[in-house]
């Protein structure tokens, strides 16, 4: 059964570029380094100013808790946390694949 996160983040204003970079960097290396990470992907919204959605689907449970505990994660999530106002809006899915 597949595991997919969706988060949706409101960024402080002046942080968009470095929530933006940290992000990229993230996607990079979850892609480069996650076999089981089906999709990482980091949203722009149209219509939000200052709104991001971000999509993360992997193979299995363990596929996503490898990803939590990867230490790329563990460096680039609290810096891309500072980034955020308020809180994030987490939603976390279950698919038979």
């Amino acid at each position: 059964m597949s595991t997919t996160f969706i988060a949706t983040l409101t960024i402080k204003p002046g942080k968009e570029a470095q929530f933006e970079r940290l992000q990229e960097e993230l996607s990079h290396l979850t892609h480069e380094n996650e076999p089981g990470t089906l999709v990482y992907d980091v949203l722009k919204s149209r219509t939000k100013e200052r709104t991001y959605v971000v999509y993360g689907r992997f193979r299995d449970e363990a596929a996503f808790q490898t990803h939590q505990a990867s230490p790329f994660h563990d460096r680039l999530v609290p810096p891309i946390m500072e980034c955020v106002e308020g809180g994030m809006d987490l939603h976390l899915l279950d698919w038979k694949s």
